[in-house]
């Protein structure tokens, strides 16, 4: 069936194709044989993640009926002829539907915060989403616990999806804010590894940024899918999508620092693929961000100031092997987190986990368990399953270390965290 070609030249296996979209793989399969068709809200997802518009999704599903060749539709019934986007406003209400399925609530923020939020969000007419959204955008950055919002991005997703439904409403008008608090609810999920939700919403978000041709958003979108992939440690899909993004990027607001933050991840993915002088170029990219006014136009979904690239070369060293080029420039990270104030605890714990890994390359017990500890009370603190994920990275590379008591430890240390895979 074409659907499987298309599946396999884009290096999706049944599984992950399955995991990008949030169904069954045995659903996957029954798609390419033509057992079942996908649902309204499935079709535009699977056309996203497929890189198709929607009459060459029919195409691969159906040839005969996308042809107008056949009897009745098997998908509706009705006489063949072309299945278009439909009615938008439909499609984007089961879109709506479909993530609040999967953005269940975690722990709850102080209850009178939560209060002051969602009545907030339910006053709002639809023009003020878009203001709603960045404010969740700050609540998320400042909370010390990311899967503590949840449950307002729930509220709010429940409320756009309200307004869509509402008499009068006019999706399209919605559709960029809309695509904004997807890509927030991928963020919620990511932190939380339940990485086939993240890269649901990435994928919707992608979607919906399309319709409206909204080239930052979309880009951002396909950035932190990109982010997906990098944590599954599949580098090359990850380069390959975040090419896509400097692309969109590039017919975007050049106010904006949408390109030099979409730099500063293929920097990450091309170290992942051993690559130096492709993540150097990239990185010195990312640096032109300086040159922009000090805001950047950033958005809530947009706050790329270059602020980070430090600690991000640092990594970027790691990942190389560069290991002295690594610890002074993570130090040198460090120091500038110490100057600074209201620093978040995954950052410092981002730099401090990368500094034990340069201990670990070293083999050396004594930098390993000092920097891993650290970042280990941070990650408890902050509760972050980002940082239990990078934690548990790390002690997967302990190999012979694990054999000092103290690096034993540190692993069962880590491997109490929650929200370590």
């Amino acid at each position: 069936m074409g659907l499987a070609r298309r599946r396999r030249a884009l290096g999706y296996s049944q599984e992950e194709l399955a995991q990008l979209l949030g169904v069954d793989r045995t659903t996957v399969g029954r798609w390419e044989t033509g057992r079942i068709a996908p649902q309204p809200a499935q079709r535009r997802v699977l056309a996203a993640a497929l890189d198709i518009g929607l009459h060459e999704l029919d195409v691969l599903l159906d040839p005969l009926s996308a042809a107008g060749e056949g009897g009745a539709d098997r998908r509706t019934g009705s006489s063949p002829g072309p299945l278009s986007a439909g009615d938008p406003d439909d499609m984007i209400r089961r879109e709506f539907l479909r993530v609040l399925t999967i953005s269940g609530a975690l722990a709850a923020l102080p209850v009178e915060e939560v209060e002051a939020l969602t009545d907030g969000v339910r006053r709002s007419n639809p023009a003020d989403f878009t203001r709603m959204n960045g404010h969740l955008w700050q609540v998320y950055r400042l909370a010390r616990s990311k899967g503590s919002v949840s449950p307002v991005v729930r509220d709010q997703l429940t409320a756009l999806s309200e307004a869509l439904d509402g008499p009068g409403s006019e999706a399209r008008s919605l559709l960029g804010a809309a695509a904004d608090l997807f890509q927030l609810a991928g963020e919620v999920a990511f932190d939380a590894n339940r990485y086939a939700d993240a890269a649901a919403s990435y994928t919707l978000a992608a979607s919906v940024s399309r319709e409206v041709d909204a080239y930052d958003l979309w880009a951002c979108a396909l950035v932190r899918h990109a982010y997906v992939e990098i944590s599954e440690h599949r580098y090359g899909q990850a380069a390959q999508m975040l090419g896509v993004a400097e692309r969109l990027a590039g017919r975007g607001d050049g106010a904006l620092s949408t390109r030099h933050w979409v730099a500063s991840v293929q920097a990450e993915a091309y170290a992942g693929l051993g690559d130096l002088g492709a993540c150097e170029r990239a990185l010195d990219r990312a640096e032109e961000v300086r040159e922009l006014p000090s805001d950047g136009g950033s958005r809530g979904w947009l706050r790329f100031d270059g602020s980070r690239l430090v600690e991000e070369r640092g990594a970027r060293y790691v990942r190389l092997g560069r290991l002295n080029l690594a610890e002074a420039t993570l130090n040198e990270a460090l120091h500038h987190m110490d100057l600074a104030s209201g620093q978040s605890l995954r950052r410092r714990g981002a730099v401090l986990t990368d500094l034990a890994a340069v201990g670990v390359k070293r083999r050396d017990p004594e930098q390993a368990v000092v920097y891993g500890r650290e970042a280990a009370v941070l990650a408890r603190a902050s509760s972050s399953g980002y940082l239990a994920r990078r934690l548990r990275s790390l002690s997967d590379e302990f190999g012979p270390l694990a054999r000092d008591h103290r690096v034993a430890e540190l692993g069962a240390e880590i491997a109490a965290l929650q929200g370590a895979p």
